[in-house]
């Protein structure tokens, strides 16, 4: 009789043959979780050293004097300083227009400029956009006073036209709102325009050719299908746009040196807790400036991350 051992399971010889290409997916994905956290831990440590050592010490200034408890007395002083409101309202103001212009004539500049078919016209277009993004900032306000000069500005027939016969008043206060989101859209805007178009390229081909199979012109296309999926962009530029519009500072410091204070030292709430602390000696109430700021930024970032669904998987 001859013996003859037992069929092997149906799926044994596969688990041996996985074995190798297991471990070696191990051991790859081992190496770029270190790799990973080598290139992030760069970052790490400058997010501890910049942003949150700092805002820790910001919020142990603002609930200090002297190294001595004060609850929120520091706050109630800084909102009831005569020109802690005046500079609510020229930041809140010039946010608002800066958003509103940045959110509208981004994604309109995008749309535009993805739907130009001829391919050297679009790469100029977005170049020409970009370029003013590489200016410093305050290289950037510095090019704009001469614009804005109608003595000396390049369109200062059109400076003219509007009223304007000198520089003080075109910065005069009412004034700075729209100028300095002028300046902004224009050091600002380009950039966002290509991350856009990025965005706008990222949309799914077939999706984009059943609209057109269905009948959808390119305003209903934008309408229905593109500005849906830019969505989680459009969030995120609001939010960095945002943290940067309530930091409102060289704008104003540079125009308030350059017209002899017409434009006035304390316009922002920068500017003003840069007073309090360098002009005054008052670190706490700097400090309880600066939170006040921050904390509105992050109350306002989470109404775009909620809106926008910045987090949500597709």
């Amino acid at each position: 009789m001859t013996l003859t051992a037992p069929p092997a399971p149906a799926d044994a010889a596969p688990t041996v043959r996985r074995r190798p290409a297991a471990r070696r997916s191990s051991r790859v994905n081992g190496e770029q979780a270190r790799f990973g956290y080598f290139f992030v831990s760069g970052y790490t440590l400058l997010l501890l050293a910049f942003g949150l050592i700092p805002t820790l010490y910001a919020i142990y200034l603002a609930f200090t004097r002297n190294g001595a408890f004060v609850g929120f007395d520091n706050f109630v002083r800084v909102f009831g300083d005569y020109r802690f409101l005046p500079a609510v309202a020229h930041v809140a103001l010039y946010v608002i227009y800066w958003l509103v212009s940045l959110i509208v004539f981004v994604v309109i500049l995008a749309l535009v400029v993805h739907h130009v078919r001829v391919r050297w016209l679009g790469n100029t277009a977005r170049f020409l956009f970009y370029i003013p993004g590489a200016i410093a900032g305050a290289s950037s306000v510095l090019l704009w006073l001469f614009v804005l000069d109608p003595t000396v500005s390049p369109v200062s027939g059109l400076l003219k036209a509007m009223g304007f016969e000198s520089l003080i008043n075109v910065v005069a206060v009412g004034n700075l709102p729209v100028v300095f989101t002028v300046i902004a859209f224009w050091a600002g805007a380009g950039s966002w325009i290509v991350i856009m178009y990025g965005a706008l390229n990222n949309i799914s081909a077939d999706i984009m050719e059943a609209a057109r199979i269905d009948g959808a012109g390119a305003v209903q296309t934008a309408w229905h299908i593109q500005l849906p999926m830019l969505k989680k962009w459009i969030s995120y530029m609001g939010i960095m746009s945002l943290a940067a519009g309530t930091q409102l500072f060289v704008e104003p410091k540079i125009l308030a040196q350059a017209t002899k204070n017409v434009v006035p030292e304390d316009y922002s709430l920068n500017q003003l807790a840069y007073l309090y602390a360098f002009r005054q000696g008052d670190f706490s109430g700097s400090a309880a400036i600066s939170i006040i700021l921050l904390v509105v930024a992050l109350g306002l970032s989470t109404i775009f991350i909620f809106r926008g669904r910045l987090f949500d998987h597709d």
